[in-house]
């Protein structure tokens, strides 16, 4: 029922729908006066190109704040889930937003958007932890020219089933007769006969998850493993951080044999259509991505309106979404 397990760490295996999945988490000092890490931090690392650990941290794109400074998309979505720490969003529609705690960022780049991604180090009297996943999702091609939209899921909202040691965050799909599903209206896991489905899934030692069939024979399944030192699936032992396709037409079960585990589940019904991709830009053709690349030269995708490349919301912890209309969304509690 395992049809393949690779180990993972930092960028982990796909597969159609899904272009992409990272696990950044990283163990930042406290902030300085900028949100940043002070410059002592900055020696043996290759500034706006920091991919390796170093102290316990990566600086990413960044080169004092951490983060992804202004980039193009166009193609697909990115589902950001925030589970510590905080994320600074702005973009070339005029959106903004900072979210995190528990919070996810569902952006249906569509046509074509900007945007930016920091991680501002609020805390400057304690470290700054941050640990999120980024998810990419493709577009079929009847939905890559859209327009391109982002939305919260605020954490507060969002489903959480915690029964007999089993806590599961339901941030798309179906799980024990709880539907939650709150894309975009042109992503592709918006209609629910996509397959979509997303779960984080925490179960504690001595307890276990049954993971239900899916609801489509064509739905293709991972399974990752990434927090937890063993479990057991299928009556099969897994040791250390692993990804695993596995067969969606079989319930499976889960067990947590020697300590807390956590999984990450992604579903979807494959695609099925040409996949070119170059960089931030994923269409059907070679001549899509050129035109693509002719398109955002000479329109830089509406441009970037904000004072800088890096754009940050200041040092108040608050979260709040300000879409492109002027209007602006804030959760029901703050977090702090």
């Amino acid at each position: 029922m395992i049809k393949q397990i690779v180990p993972i760490d930092f960028q982990w295996p796909t597969i159609d729908p899904f272009l992409f999945c990272v696990h950044h988490f990283d163990y930042y000092p406290k902030g300085n006066s900028n949100l940043g890490v002070d410059s002592y931090h900055f020696k043996g690392r290759q500034m706006g190109s920091d991919f390796q650990v170093k102290d316990g941290f990566r600086l990413y794109h960044g080169e004092e704040i951490p983060g992804f400074p202004v980039h193009p998309h166009r193609g697909f979505e990115t589902i950001t889930i925030v589970r510590k720490g905080y994320a600074d969003h702005a973009d070339s529609l005029g959106a903004a937003g900072r979210y995190g705690e528990g919070d996810v960022q569902w952006m249906t780049a569509g046509r074509g958007v900007q945007h930016s991604e920091m991680f501002p180090l609020l805390h400057q009297d304690k470290e700054n932890t941050l640990e999120l996943f980024q998810i990419w999702i493709n577009l079929p091609k009847s939905k890559k020219m859209s327009d391109p939209t982002y939305k919260m899921l605020w954490s507060e909202k969002i489903p959480k089933i915690n029964k007999n040691g089993v806590h599961v965050n339901l941030i798309c799909g179906q799980y024990d007769a709880v539907k939650f599903y709150q894309a975009p209206a042109d992503s592709y896991a918006a209609d629910p006969s996509s397959g979509v489905q997303i779960f984080l899934v925490k179960i504690e030692k001595g307890h276990e998850f049954t993971l239900p069939k899916a609801h489509f024979s064509q739905t293709v399944r991972m399974v990752y493993f990434f927090q937890g030192k063993a479990l057991t699936a299928f009556n099969q032992e897994v040791n250390g951080k692993s990804a695993m396709l596995v067969d969606s037409q079989v319930d499976m079960v889960i067990k947590a044999t020697h300590d807390d585990v956590e999984i990450l589940v992604l579903d979807g019904n494959p695609i099925n259509e040409p996949v070119v991709q170059h960089g931030p830009f994923v269409m059907n053709t070679k001549t899509e991505i050129v035109q693509t690349f002719e398109e955002f030269q000479k329109t830089q995708f509406g441009g970037w309106p904000w004072p800088r490349h890096d754009m940050i919301h200041g040092p108040e912890i608050k979260r709040f979404a300000r879409y492109p209309n002027g209007t602006e969304e804030k959760p029901e509690l703050n977090k702090e």
